[in-house]
């Protein structure tokens, strides 16, 4: 049986979660890069590991699915052996009030952010937790500043999906503090990556600068520097920590 451990990054395509899949690589991790439909981004990735001298694999599933989640982990399972986790998986929208937002875009919103998290993170734990006979290790969610601001009037589904997030981190992190898992979170506020443009508002980085204390936008590498020191035996004592990344905000 192959014991290579890897770290699994959903959403590793793009984004802040291609950014921890590179500086995971480079802290020693190998990597298991997950994509829902760019295969093509997800190997790129997936280059970028292997050349700082690591295994990549990339595996295509959506996150929302049960099938597809509990498929994912099984491919995994035979290159090698679950290390860690990165719920970094996540969606906006338009920008509307609640008012204006359909049954569909919540059901998508809660589906892919707070189930699709959920999801993966039970597959984890099967496999992480020295109850189920596992070596332990660290799960990290990547959730967002939204959850204590609210964003009124832009994505009050959104933020409301990392306020689940943040509070299954803490529930997570103290059902598992025995089991050799570590969950915490990491809580980004504006970051410039292509997210804004999905949600319509391409510009909306630059736009936010003078909102920020620190009076510019992160980047996704600057996040990723959250996660890896989180997912490291430096953060040997932190679980249940909601780690904002925000340049003051």
């Amino acid at each position: 049986m192959d014991t290579t451990r890897f770290l699994l990054v959903t959403g590793g395509s793009r984004g802040i979660g291609a950014a921890v899949a590179r500086q995971a690589a480079a802290a020693g991790w190998h990597v298991a890069v997950n994509y829902t439909r760019d295969g093509e981004a997800a190997e790129a990735v997936a280059a970028e590991v292997r050349a700082a001298g690591r295994r990549a694999i990339t595996l295509q599933a959506d996150v929302a699915d049960e099938a597809q989640v509990e498929a994912m982990f099984a491919r995994l399972d035979a290159e090698g052996v679950l290390g860690g986790l990165v719920n970094n998986a996540g969606v906006v929208d338009v920008a509307q009030r609640l008012d204006e937002m359909s049954l569909a875009r919540l059901q998508r919103m809660f589906g892919i952010n707070v189930i699709g998290s959920m999801l993966c993170a039970r597959a984890a734990v099967r496999r992480l937790s020295t109850r189920h006979g596992g070596a332990g290790g660290p799960i990290v969610n990547v959730s967002s500043v939204a959850s204590r601001l609210g964003a009124p009037g832009q994505y009050l589904d959104y933020a409301a999906s990392k306020g689940a997030i943040d509070v299954f981190t803490i529930g997570l992190a103290r059902e598992l503090a025995t089991e050799g898992v570590r969950v915490n979170a990491v809580r980004p506020g504006i970051i410039d990556t292509d997210i804004h443009a999905s949600g319509g508002q391409p510009e909306r980085a630059q736009q936010m600068t003078p909102m920020i204390p620190m009076q510019r936008a992160g980047t996704a590498d600057e996040v990723a520097s959250a996660v890896v020191w989180l997912l490291s035996d430096g953060a040997s004592y932190t679980t249940g920590a909601l780690l904002d990344v925000t340049g003051g905000r």
